[in-house]
């Protein structure tokens, strides 16, 4: 006697694995979907901050030009301070040599005057209607100004700055840190582009490689499921893989290469059967649910497409499991699982193993 509720059991048991498998798969599947868009987000990202730290340079490097440029003035005031400065001292020493001079050769004059005439020199001067003070003041005003001048001249440069060197070198290692982060960044720069450059590289590779892969296998289960013709994917619109577009160049038998929107809706749904097919047979997976893909073909088409179906169950260690109304695809399945409906709102899950009918039916 079979024991019906273990085998429910069983079957139950079994489904939700299947079902927690099928969410890991589309899982997989949102993966390898966002995979481009990946690379694409992550080539942007790049970008974004190749073009900040390109800002980030231009910068610097502004920074760094300007700091030259106030060293390089900073350099010339100070040497032409030093220069003033050094013509002022001179200058007064000068001055202050000829004032002293001047006083001498007076004061020598007057001695002279006295001990040959036993005259003061005021007397002389008054008798000689002469103001000393005018014609030897007038003098040493003039020198007097003369320094003032001089004096103010020098004022107007400014107070001598004694931490000028150390601002200098100051400015120096600054401007050398400069140099040496933007040295930093073009490296940066250098880096962020040699990894878009491997991404974009090692991109165009996987991606040409599978799409000549998924390009043979369509051609032969095209073949497979129309009995002849041909078809090819072609990349359009741009020469890098990366940004082309996809488009599906087909030949019934009978019909000439035509894009796949002009043909007819049957021919439509078994080209896109044999490219889902072809895209699965380059990474096949353990298991692959198939949603009513057989939906819109006629009983002709459908005999094709169990047959397919049955060949690449031959070739792969893959399990299908193929939801369908079709009554001919259900002949076609080793085990069929519904569900039914015998009281109601209580629904019950029917399994039946028409492998092991097949073979009793033919002992029988």
């Amino acid at each position: 006697k079979i024991n019906w509720e273990k085998r429910e059991t069983e079957a139950n048991t079994r489904l939700s694995s299947l079902q927690n498998r099928e969410k890991d798969l589309k899982a997989e599947k949102q993966k390898l979907i966002d995979l481009p868009n990946d690379f694409q987000k992550r080539e942007e990202e790049l970008g974004i901050e190749i073009s900040k730290a390109l800002q980030m340079r231009n910068i610097e490097a502004d920074n760094l030009v300007k700091a030259e440029t106030k060293l390089i003035e900073l350099e010339k005031i100070e040497k032409i301070s030093e220069q003033k400065v050094s013509l002022l001292r001179e200058e007064m020493i000068k001055i202050e040599s000829k004032i002293n001079i001047a006083r001498t050769q007076v004061k020598n004059i007057e001695e002279r005057v006295f001990e040959k005439l036993r005259v003061h020199a005021d007397k002389l001067y008054e008798t000689a209607n002469i103001n000393k003070d005018d014609q030897i003041d007038s003098s040493i005003d003039l020198l007097e100004k003369t320094v003032q001048r001089l004096i103010n001249e020098r004022d107007s440069i400014g107070a001598v700055n004694l931490r000028a060197e150390e601002e200098m070198n100051e400015m120096k290692d600054k401007i050398q840190t400069m140099f040496n982060e933007r040295t930093d960044l073009e490296q940066a720069i250098d880096k962020l582009k040699t990894g878009i450059s491997e991404l974009n590289k090692e991109g165009r590779q996987r991606l040409r490689e599978s799409f000549d892969e998924v390009n043979k296998n369509f051609k032969i289960l095209f073949k497979k499921l129309f009995g002849g013709g041909d078809v090819e994917l072609k990349l359009v619109g741009n020469e890098d893989p990366l940004y082309a577009g996809l488009e599906i160049f087909a030949s019934p038998p009978g019909k000439k290469m035509q894009l796949l929107s002009l043909l007819s809706g049957g021919e439509q749904a078994l080209t896109a059967i044999s490219l889902i097919f072809s895209v699965f047979l380059c990474n096949p997976a353990p298991i692959c649910i198939l949603d009513e893909v057989d939906a819109a073909l006629d009983d002709t088409n459908v005999g094709r497409f169990c047959n397919l179906l049955e060949k690449i169950v031959e070739e792969t260690d893959t399990y299908f499991m193929v939801i369908t109304h079709h009554r001919l695809t259900m002949a076609k399945m080793d085990r069929l699982f519904g569900v039914t409906m015998e009281q109601k709102g209580i629904s019950r899950l029917v399994a039946v193993n028409l492998e092991q009918a097949n073979r009793i039916k033919k002992i029988a």
